[in-house]
């Protein structure tokens, strides 16, 4: 099979094109025979490395990808051969992800597809949706779980409402029945958060963005979806509402968050970190849930007209496909593996 690896950390040059024999399930996992690899920061951001040595020898890169359940191993019942799957975290601790023809991951990251369901819906979930999905289900006052109705009566802010975790965030919002603000830089990037479904959009870098917002929750605003407390904080401070939540997912590196004490204590504010690699099995599973529930009710499409704009490479130039995330692509990027998507 084709496959794409590394075996020292750098940049996209280290990728190579290379054959390699399918590897075999083993107790709990499934092989999957991939069609669509989605790539996120973490993955070129994994591969540029930290200075660290490589966790193993040889990597294939890439968390998140769709494919058809090719094999199945030992004591794995809930999946079967043929199963149209969503991958998740597939090379979180494990040498080798979805940039390649057929992978194997533990079963409980290999999530059954609704009837119907493109694979580059698919391939465009995992890192972003669920990190979405964890934003808005840590307020003190809940919901832990999203469903339809679960967020009646809220309101989020969504920083960011272009990017990926932006846009899968505004559609579980508006799909759990929250009315969403979404906070972008441009007329380009309002089209898309609108696209997405965003109810309201304003322009962070406006003089009277925070009066902007309180005019639109007076009330303040319950759940923030953050991608750079660093730079937003101050304006968060000043919108969130009482016992409000403020989850933020992303860092350029050495950033340092000034935090303003007084709004944020004085109304019992959550400011809640998360890594969706040390979240836990317990909140993957509830997040792999309700996404899947999502897509049911066709509540998170891709594609410009949706939102978010797809950027296809083939496997070969997976290095590109990196590249493009690290210069900060719009939309989401994501590789045709087997050729038959684009």
């Amino acid at each position: 099979m084709r496959s794409i690896v590394y075996s020292r950390a750098g940049s996209s040059s280290v990728l190579s094109l290379a054959e390699r024999e399918p590897a075999h399930p083993g107790p709990g996992e499934v092989r999957v025979r991939v069609a669509v690899s989605g790539v996120n920061p973490t993955d070129w951001k994994a591969r540029a490395g930290s200075g660290t040595a490589l966790a193993f020898d040889e990597i294939v890169p890439n968390q998140d990808g769709a494919g058809v359940v090719d094999a199945v191993g030992e004591g794995v019942s809930d999946l079967a051969v043929g199963d149209r799957v969503w991958l998740y975290l597939a090379q979180h601790q494990r040498p080798t992800g979805t940039a390649q023809e057929y992978t194997v991951v533990p079963a409980e990251r290999a999530v059954k597809l609704p009837e119907g369901i493109p694979f580059d819906v698919a391939a465009s979930l995992g890192v972003p949706a669920m990190t979405a999905h964890r934003a808005l289900t840590v307020h003190e006052f809940g919901p832990g779980r999203l469903s339809r109705g679960s967020l009646d009566g809220r309101v989020v802010l969504v920083a960011g409402g272009a990017g990926a975790v932006g846009h899968a965030a505004i559609q579980l919002a508006v799909w759990a029945g929250a009315t969403v603000v979404a906070t972008i830089s441009s007329d380009e990037k309002a089209a898309l958060a609108r696209a997405a479904g965003a109810h309201h959009i304003v322009n962070y870098r406006d003089a009277d963005a925070a009066d902007q917002i309180a005019a639109l929750a007076p009330g303040g605003v319950d759940h923030i979806v953050e991608v750079s407390i660093a730079k937003n904080a101050a304006l968060d401070g000043q919108v969130v509402a009482n016992h409000g939540s403020i989850a933020y997912y992303a860092t350029e590196g050495g950033e340092v968050a000034a935090i303003p004490v007084l709004p944020t204590f004085a109304k019992n504010v959550r400011i809640q970190g998360l890594l969706l690699y040390t979240v836990g099995d317990a909140a993957l599973s509830a997040a792999a849930e309700d996404i899947t529930a999502a897509l049911r009710d066709g509540a998170l499409p891709v594609g410009e007209q949706a939102g978010l704009p797809l950027s296809w490479f083939p496997l070969e130039q997976t290095g590109a496909a990196h590249d493009a995330v690290q210069n900060g692509a719009v939309g989401k990027v994501l590789i045709d593996v087997s050729g038959d998507n684009r």
